[in-house]
């Protein structure tokens, strides 16, 4: 069950080679740049199910800036592809900033093979699952149902809706 094409972008060839290896049988296609200026232009050209991308680009340079503004341009144009930051620097705060900016994980090297498969494989499962409106609004009502422990009109007021039009869409669940 390979999942699309996967896009890593690190400036090290001999991560990029152990991605390649590591991520073979979970990705049907897996693209490798070792520079993120061509990041967007073959975003553009290929059907891209998932992004790798390494926080710092120049040599000497450990901020993870260039990483976040190249995860900035990612979620502009592609919001809806995740982007999975990569660093040797395993900095909690850059990791934190990095997921506020829309990245959805981060990953320190050395990775355990084992667990970046693991993390890779549950982020396209939750993208590939679509909820319906109706499914949303269920879990929706029965949440409020569960904290307002079951009194209605609590509930209702909770959905911000009345409780005449909180019986008729339980009616329907």
């Amino acid at each position: 069950m390979p999942y699309g094409t996967l896009l890593a972008v690190d400036d090290n060839p001999a991560i990029l080679t152990a991605l390649r290896y590591c991520l073979s049988s979970t990705f049907e296609n897996i693209l490798t740049l070792t520079t993120p200026n061509d990041i967007l232009m073959t975003m553009a050209s290929e059907e891209i199910a998932m992004v790798i991308l390494d926080m710092n680009f120049t040599s000497g340079v450990n901020s993870g800036q260039e990483g976040l503004f190249w995860l900035n341009m990612i979620r502009k144009h592609h919001p809806d592809i995740p982007v999975v930051l990569l660093t040797a620097y395993g900095d909690i705060q850059l990791a934190v900033k990095g997921l506020k900016n829309g990245a959805s994980d981060f990953i320190t090297k050395p990775w355990d093979n084992h667990e970046l498969v693991g993390k890779l494989t549950e982020l396209m499962e939750q993208k590939n699952e679509m909820v319906t409106l109706d499914k949303m609004e269920a879990e929706h009502i029965r949440l409020a149902i569960d904290r307002s422990k079951g009194n209605l009109s609590i509930a209702a007021k909770l959905l911000g809706i009345s409780r005449q039009t909180l019986y008729n869409k339980m009616k329907k669940l």
